[in-house]
């Protein structure tokens, strides 16, 4: 059985990686407005990763919640698994 790879954390990143090249773009002409836009890129990527890893837990954690415990727990170790493998493949 072969592994699929893992869901992106991010989702769809086509407008972040645009900003990035639109920040690196600029940084001949105006490197300290570079590196502010590089910046702020972080933190609405940071953002992001956060809200994704708030749906990812209250998913788990419902799942832990509902019907009979061991069986949901362990669904929910799953779900933390499986973000876990996200995590470090991003």
């Amino acid at each position: 059985m072969t592994e699929q790879p893992p869901d992106a954390l991010l989702g769809d990143d086509a407008d972040f990686t645009r900003r990035w090249d639109q920040a690196q773009a600029t940084f001949v002409d105006d490197p300290r407005r570079a590196v502010s836009d590089a910046a702020a890129l972080v933190e609405d990527v940071l953002a992001r990763l956060s809200d994704t890893f708030s749906a990812e837990r209250e998913r788990a954690e419902a799942s832990a919640q509902d019907g009979e415990e061991t069986e949901n727990l362990r669904l929910a170790m799953q779900q933390y698994r499986e973000f876990f493998r996200r995590l470090l493949a991003a």
